[in-house]
């Protein structure tokens, strides 16, 4: 008996490697005793992290289709779907972990239910959570509008409101259900040579969707299979809640719409998702601007109430009437004082997370001397007073630590002052596993001090180790453990809230839930440093400054430009932030790091290009700039 396994696989190299392992440690005997041959294709779209070399040099009975670009996740699988001719199809995500029975289990069900077009698992999460796409129902406009709208979380089990996720069957029941989710989507030959491949119309969600229900047309039962489980790291992750997702989303069901629903359902459907998609987009604008202004407006109003009472106090002091300074001085040069501030403490990432009170306190000095510098300047008519000025910086600096104090002491996220203390590393495995887990962790830069060993596996005691250790991340050792072991024990553990990952048996990496720990991906995010929040800020604020003053000096600079046609368009494309001046990768931009030089080697090139990457500084900016400053 053969099943034949489909993979789609773009840019997840270590999860398509744990996938495969886990796929091919399941291959076991069916209940009439025959062995189950397993015929595995994986197709690329076009990854670029040496996906395709990994499968054929660790994997060479994988059959590989490599394509040249990135066709979606639908027209990938009918590649390979219309070269296989077993008697069960399977289509599987790369970021899955199969346990050892799954797939004997699911072909013995199929075999024994003649009517099962179509069957999926259980599917829990990195952490050990149950997801919900493990079951669905039609996605009718009700059904989709609750959704959308958030009525479904608020009532996960009603029939009504849950109906999406079908959330009135229990999650441990075999039933029959309506929608299969395409992250593990197994198909009898006979119901695939009735419904056909999937449609190519989506690219990107709704095709598990469409397929399902013409399974379901054409005559056949979906079923959910609880007694054996998969983990799906990804699943229903953080990236569904985005605005994004949301458009997406909206634009599938529109597909599907057209397809199964016509005259005034097709309309009312249109009308309830548009009214959802948009109640959606208001509600995340909306909190997207209060989460950004809330604690900035917070800070503007105790530092003008500062300098307020301040004004009183001083002019106590000096025993002078309370109209002695002129009403524009609180009405417009104070939040003028006060914007200039905060916009300083801004361009030094002092309101970027995680906080950090050195940001505020240099932001805040650079722009007390800023104003001092232009106080000076000013006629003395327009002086009001050095002494407000100085005291009313001081105690916006003040207060704004204040208020990141308070968010502190309250957990806000993002505005700990004080780091929290790591918790131990519980390493489930062998010693010699665990020092390898050690060592793997040492050579990564990550603490290894904290890590603790254990070689009994068993549930209780590991949740007492968490408990007494105060352990907040378990990893698994896979050349310990089985994988049917391992997914036992996080959906046993599941409620002690700690991260888990597992440790390959061979190679330098280790998977968490929607996590990947590798020195190649250490490494990268060491070349991103140009990517924090703080350094894009400051390049950004450096593009429209230089572009507005090449604009400005245009009638003297534009006729020693040995490039004239170009100097308008690219001042004004860096202006709108469709070049920068100085790009990196995946960045275009008017030049180069490597234009500091004279014909410099491809060599010298990357060298420099990485080094700018990783020690990025404005002033580097300046520099390629000025040496460049004919050939804008």
């Amino acid at each position: 008996m053969k099943l034949s396994i489909v993979i789609v696989n773009y840019n997840v190299k270590y999860f398509l490697k744990q996938c495969l392992s886990s796929v091919f440690a399941a291959r076991q005997e069916l209940s009439d005793g025959t062995r189950l041959e397993l015929d595995v294709w994986v197709v690329d779209n076009d990854s670029v992290d040496g996906s395709v070399d990994m499968v054929r040099s660790d994997f060479p009975e994988v059959h590989v289709i490599a394509n040249k670009e990135n066709v979606g996740f639908a027209r990938a699988n009918n590649q390979a779907l219309q070269a296989i001719h077993s008697p069960f199809l399977l289509l599987l995500n790369p970021d899955t972990i199969v346990e050892r029975d799954t797939f004997v289990q699911c072909v013995d069900f199929m075999r024994q239910h003649p009517d099962c077009g179509g069957l999926t698992v259980k599917m829990v999460d990195g952490k050990g959570n149950y997801l919900r796409e493990s079951k669905r129902g039609f996605p009718s406009p009700q059904a989709s509008f609750y959704k959308i709208v958030g009525l479904t979380r608020l009532f996960p089990r009603s029939q009504r409101f849950a109906a999406y996720y079908m959330g009135h069957l229990g999650e441990n029941d075999i039933n029959e259900i309506e929608i299969l989710p395409g992250a593990f989507l197994m198909l009898s030959r006979e119901a695939y040579e009735k419904v056909g491949g999937l449609d190519e119309s989506y690219f990107m969600y709704g095709e598990d969707i469409d397929y399902s229900w013409r399974i379901h047309l054409a005559g056949y039962k979906n079923y959910y299979l609880p007694t054996t489980r998969i983990v799906h790291y990804k699943g229903e992750s953080t990236r569904k809640g985005s605005l994004n997702y949301v458009y997406t989303f909206y634009n599938a069901m529109a597909i599907f719409v057209k397809k199964y629903f016509t005259g005034r359902n097709a309309r009312l459907f249109n009308l309830l998702l548009q009214t959802a998609i948009w109640l959606r987009a208001a509600l995340a604008g909306l909190r997207r601007i209060a989460g950004r202004l809330v604690v900035p407006l917070l800070d503007f109003v105790l530092a003008y109430g500062g300098f307020a009472l301040l004004k009183g106090l001083w002019e106590g002091i000096k025993g002078v009437g309370g109209d002695y300074y002129p009403p524009e001085y609180l009405t417009y040069i104070v939040p003028l004082y006060i914007l200039i501030l905060m916009g300083c403490s801004w361009l030094q990432g002092g309101y970027d997370k995680p906080v950090k009170p050195g940001r505020i306190v240099k932001g805040m000095a650079l722009g007390l001397l800023l104003l001092l510098a232009f106080y000076s300047l000013l006629d003395e008519s327009q002086r009001y007073s050095r002494m407000l000025l100085l005291l009313g910086s001081l105690w916006t600096m003040a207060a704004t630590l204040l208020v990141r104090l308070v968010l502190s002491l309250l957990h806000v996220k993002g505005y700990a002052l004080r780091a929290r203390r790591r918790g131990k590393t519980l390493v489930v495995g062998s010693d010699e596993e665990t020092a390898r887990i050690r060592n793997l962790y040492a050579h990564m830069g990550l603490p290894a001090e904290n890590m603790l060993g254990t070689t009994d596996s068993g549930a209780r005691h590991l949740q007492d180790l968490i408990r007494i250790e105060h352990a907040e991340e378990v990893v698994f050792c896979g050349k310990d453990l089985p994988l049917q072991h391992i997914i036992g024990l996080m959906a046993e553990l599941k409620t002690t809230g700690v991260d888990y990952k597992i440790a390959p048996a061979e190679g330098d990496y280790i998977i968490g839930s929607e996590s990947l720990l590798s020195p190649d991906e250490l490494y990268v995010t060491e070349l991103n440093t140009i990517s924090t929040p703080t350094a894009r800020r400051a390049k950004r604020v450096f593009d429209v400054l230089t572009s507005l003053l090449l604009l400005v000096f245009s009638p003297l600079l534009f006729w020693f430009q040995q490039r004239k046609k170009r100097y308008f368009g690219d001042c004004l494309k860096v202006l709108v932030g469709r070049l920068t001046w100085v790009g990196y990768t995946g960045h275009p931009g008017v030049f180069a790091p490597a234009d500091i030089m004279r014909r410099p080697s491809p060599e010298l090139q990357e060298r420099l290009m990485l080094r700018y990457m990783r020690h990025y500084r404005t002033s580097t900016d300046w520099t390629i700039l000025i040496h460049n400053w004919n050939k804008i």
